[in-house]
C-alpha cells in the first residue's frame, strides 16, 4: 500500500512521516516536489506515483494574509483539494485531509458537533470549508479531520510566538475571549495512524462514503491562559531566559486586538464521534507542551 504524503514539511506532516511508516512505502512531498498551487505539477505527482491512501497535510495557513490573498488561499485551500479528490475517486484511493475549526462562526455556547451549521467568517475558513465540501462532491472515499489550534516543535505556531514575546518583553496582552483547544501535531498524526490501522482492520470505508471527525486536545482555554501556561512551564524549566512572567500577561478582548481576519469566540470542538468509532480518549494538551518545550531547550542547548 503507498502512501503519499503531500505537505510533509509542515507541522503535521512532519509527524505524519513517522506515523505513516508502519502502514507501507510512504512518498513524502514538501513544497519543492508538490506545490499546491500548481495544479498541474499536483496531477502530474498524484498520477505518477498512483497512491493507495493520500494524506493531504499541506495548506494555506496564514490566516490574516488570507484577507488580502484570497485567490491563493482558494486555490491550495479548495481547488488543490478537489483535483486530489478527483483522482482519489478515478483511482479508488482513500483520502485523508485535513480541515479546521475556522469553519465555524464561532458563535455557540457549546463545543461543535459535526453536524452543526458551518458558517465561517474570515477568507481562510471559507477556502477550507470549500475545499472540504470539494472532497465530498468528487464522490471519493475520504476521511476529514477538523483539528484547532495546532502547535509542534516544528514550524511557527503560537507556542513558539509566545516564548520569543517573552523573551523580547516585560508584559503583553493576550486575547481572553477566544476559547479552544491546543491540539498538538504528535497527536493529530498518531490518531491518523490509528484511524487508517483500525480501518485496515475490518471498519473500511465504503466506496464513495467520506467521514467527518473533530480531532484536538481535551481542555479548551482561551489564548490567555494558553499563553500564561506556556510562560509559566517555560520559565520553570531550565535553558529559557524569559523576561516575560505568566503574572505580566493580561487578558485583554477580541475587540481590542483588531486583526485583518475574523476569528471565532468558540473554537471548541466534540470529539465524541471520533472517541465512539475509534475507541478513543483525547488528551489533554499540557503533557504535549512540556515535551515540546524540553526539546526546544535542548535545540538551544546545542543537542
Amino acid at each position: 500500500m503507498t502512501i503519499l504524503l503531500l505537505g510533509k514539511d509542515g507541522q503535521v506532516g512532519w509527524q505524519l512521516q513517522r506515523s505513516l511508516a508502519p502502514h507501507g512505502p510512504v512518498v513524502a512531498c514538501g513544497r519543492a516536489e508538490c506545490d499546491l498551487s500548481d495544479l498541474d505539477q499536483l496531477r502530474r505527482v498524484l498520477r505518477t506515483v498512483q497512491p493507495s491512501v493520500i494524506v493531504n497535510a499541506a495548506a494555506y495557513t496564514a490566516v490574516d494574509k488570507a484577507e488580502s490573498e484570497p485567490e491563493l488561499a482558494q486555490r491550495i485551500n479548495a481547488e488543490a483539494p478537489a483535483i486530489i479528490a478527483a483522482e482519489a475517486a478515478a483511482s479508488g484511493a482513500l483520502l485523508v485531509h485535513y480541515s479546521t475549526d475556522y469553519v465555524y462562526d464561532g458563535s455557540k455556547a457549546t463545543p461543535w458537533l459535526e453536524s452543526d451549521p458551518t458558517g465561517p467568517i474570515s477568507v481562510y475558513g471559507r477556502s477550507k470549508l470549500a475545499g472540504e465540501e470539494a472532497i465530498r462532491a468528487a464522490g471519493c472515499r475520504s476521511l476529514i479531520f477538523r483539528t484547532s489550534w495546532v502547535f509542534g516543535a516544528r514550524g511557527g505556531n503560537f507556542v513558539k510566538t509566545i516564548l520569543r514575546l517573552a523573551r523580547e518583553k516585560e508584559a503583553l496582552n493576550v486575547v481572553d475571549d477566544q476559547v479552544g483547544s491546543p491540539t498538538p501535531a504528535a497527536l493529530i498524526a498518531t490518531v491518523t495512524g490509528v484511524t487508517l490501522a483500525m480501518l485496515r482492520r475490518g471498519a473500511l470505508l465504503e466506496a464513495g462514503e467520506s467521514r467527518l471527525y473533530h480531532l484536538a486536545a481535551a481542555r479548551p482555554v482561551s489564548w490567555c491562559e494558553f499563553a500564561r501556561t506556556i510562560v509559566s512551564l517555560a520559565g520553570a524549566m531550565p535553558g529559557f531566559e524569559l523576561r516575560l512572567k505568566s503574572e505580566a500577561i493580561r487578558a485583554i478582548g477580541t475587540a481590542d486586538y483588531p486583526t485583518p481576519a475574523r476569528r471565532p469566540a468558540n473554537s471548541r470542538l466534540d470529539c465524541s464521534r471520533l472517541e465512539n468509532d475509534f475507541g478513543l480518549q483525547m488528551p489533554d494538551w499540557q503533557p504535549y507542551i512540556e515535551r515540546m518545550l524540553q526539546l526546544l531547550a535542548l535545540k538551544q542547548n546545542g543537542y
